[in-house]
């Protein structure tokens, strides 16, 4: 049987965005100064990886792939609630909703994979820097790439298959700023308890254990070293550091989402900011002010830049 057909909804009101006048504006004001902190700040990676020809190797190209889809996972949620807040407009299609979902989560089942890669990058680096540049090829690096966007787009499908066929025939109201699987599933006309079940298995489970498995690696990278170098741990820590905190930032909010798959409506849009918002302005952030070899690319470009002006005057 189609339920799709048997629909009455056509459209969804996100009732998460405020009816207050002045919330409303410190919002607007709010997510577009984060959403342009993304997209300079995950920009400027990318063209720095392109441009700075020492940058070019695994570690980086694989940086500039995971900036790309922050750029992508930005514009899928944040920018369109910029867009509603300037417009006023709280109503979005029943196909654009479910849009947003698939989206979210093909970019989302993406990062977690370009996590994984960017682990087993420092693994390498650090347990058998001889062979380094024969595990990290070029071919292997792509293949991580493919299958990053392999893996997004299952896992997004996986989900994606149960929500599309459920029967909506209102009520419409989803109090959040976006459309995810748990606040429109809540909307539908059928006991939807055995899909929640569905949720926690593919998103909720894979966070927990992706995110206990990067953990797991690193401390035992962090002892491979301190074997090797007699206790001195500080050039590993500078090392893993930017990543260990990408790590937390990125599943910490996934987890609370998917795993406690029905959260108050009040945390539920914390967990929004703190993960679409506030995670994606810090990555860029976190990758260049920590990391030597950024630093260095990034003076040297701000003078490539400032360059043509100086010998001009």
């Amino acid at each position: 049987m189609d339920t799709t057909n048997d629909s009455v909804v056509s459209e969804f009101v996100l009732i998460g965005l405020s009816n207050s006048w002045e919330m409303h504006l410190f919002l607007f004001w709010f997510f577009s100064v984060f959403y342009m902190g993304i997209i300079l700040g995950n920009l400027f990676i990318v063209f720095t990886v392109i441009t700075e020809s020492h940058l070019h190797t695994p570690m980086y190209f694989l940086l500039g792939n995971l900036s790309l889809l922050d750029l992508g996972l930005s514009s899928t949620t944040v920018a369109k609630t910029i867009t509603n807040l300037f417009t006023d407009c709280k109503i979005t299609s029943f196909s654009k909703c479910m849009i947003q979902i698939f989206f979210i989560h093909v970019m989302d089942g993406g990062e977690m994979v370009l996590l994984i890669a960017m682990a087993y990058d420092r693994y390498t680096t650090i347990c058998k820097p001889l062979h380094y540049l024969i595990i990290m090829s070029p071919k292997m690096c792509v293949s991580f790439i493919v299958a990053a966007w392999i893996v997004g787009i299952i896992h997004a499908v996986s989900q994606f298959v149960f929500v599309i066929n459920l029967p909506f025939c209102g009520p419409n109201e989803v109090d959040s700023f976006y459309c995810d699987f748990p606040q429109v599933m809540k909307l539908a006309c059928v006991d939807t308890y055995k899909l929640e079940f569905v949720i926690i298995a593919n998103s909720g489970f894979i966070s927990m254990v992706t995110f206990f498995s990067l953990i797991i690696s690193y401390i035992f990278i962090l002892v491979t070293v301190w074997k090797r170098s007699s206790g001195d741990l500080s050039k590993a820590f500078v090392t893993l550091s930017a990543h260990i905190t990408v790590v937390n930032l990125f599943f910490t909010p996934c987890m609370f989402l998917y795993v406690w798959p029905f959260p108050t409506t009040s945390l539920d849009k914390c967990l929004f900011i703190v993960d679409f918002a506030i995670t994606l302005l810090l990555n860029p952030a976190i990758y260049t002010l920590r990391n030597k070899d950024m630093r260095v690319a990034m003076r040297r470009l701000g003078k490539r830049i400032v360059g043509p002006s100086g010998i001009s005057q």
